[in-house]
């Protein structure tokens, strides 16, 4: 598996010639919850296999899609899905211009189309979150043909050997609809965890190093008791979400820690007893 992929790396980085495409590669930073998940998340892009990231909100998906295109240098086309998405969001659309005094239309192409063009990744967030009807645009872009047909132009597009698409979706979300299965069939599918343990604390000591030693370890106690009532079936897996612990770490080092945990986890939960819960274990731990 390392001699494919250090094969697959040198032919298909995609070498940045100018900022703008420098400024689209990810940051990178993925804390991988296993041995096996982020290697193998870069075999399947490797081999041009469309990835579908699962997990719950905060767990990391968008940073672990970052630091794949961090690992290649290939920049990143971001799609933020919704109820509004339509084929213009993800192709382009036609405008008027003015050239040599006289109007004239051209197309300004889209993340799906552009990422088609230069060998970029493109990231679906939320994918889940979009409409039924828009997505099966995509089905030719995602299968063995890697191509399409821009409705507004008649081009044919036909994917650069580099271009890759990373999916990320949040199962049984408010808003969110069951993927179709045509669609779901063209993915190979990872499930994202919430980190835990060891990389968890590794990873506040790194993002807080000056932070007091009794704070960060109040917050990991209550991410592990957060993680400990999700698996039971008694908290939504967004209150144990990693990105909200972090806010409330940040916060914290300003105000009271009660409050920050409030205002960062407790407070955007739905369910009122969910937040009561919350608040308890955290009273347990901040003295």
């Amino acid at each position: 598996m390392n001699e494919l992929l250090t094969k697959e790396q040198h032919i298909r980085i995609n070498r940045v010639h100018n900022e703008e495409d420098s400024r689209l590669i990810g940051s990178g930073g993925y804390l991988s919850p296993n041995n096996d998940l982020f290697h193998d998340v870069l075999i399947a892009v490797s081999l041009k296999k469309p990835v579908l990231l699962k997990g719950p909100t905060g767990a990391g998906k968008t940073k672990l899609a970052e630091t794949v295109s961090h690992y290649f240098m290939q920049p990143v086309q971001s799609i933020n899905c919704s109820v509004d998405l339509d084929a213009e969001a993800l192709l382009g659309f036609k405008t008027i211009v003015l050239k040599d005094g006289t109007n004239a239309i051209e197309f300004v192409e889209g993340p799906v189309i552009e990422a088609m063009k230069k060998g970029h990744i493109l990231y679906i967030d939320e994918i889940n979150m979009a409409k039924a009807e828009t997505l099966p645009i995509l089905h030719s872009v995602l299968d063995y043909r890697r191509m399409l047909t821009n409705p507004f132009t008649g081009e044919v597009i036909q994917a650069h050997p580099d271009f890759s698409v990373i999916a990320a979706i949040n199962e049984g979300y408010i808003g969110t609809t069951p993927m179709n299965e045509a669609l779901k069939n063209r993915f190979v599918s990872f499930s994202v965890p919430y980190i835990s343990g060891q990389l968890l604390e590794n990873l506040w000591n790194e993002l807080f190093p000056t932070a007091e030693r009794h704070l960060v370890a109040a917050i990991l106690h209550l991410a592990e008791d957060l993680m400990g009532q999700v698996k039971q079936g008694l908290l939504s897996e967004e209150a144990a979400s990693i990105r909200s612990l972090l806010d409330a770490t940040e916060l914290a080092q300003y105000m009271e820690p009660m409050r920050a945990i409030n205002y960062a986890i407790a407070e955007k939960l739905e369910d009122e007893q969910e937040r009561e819960l919350v608040l308890e274990l955290a009273s347990s731990w901040i003295k």
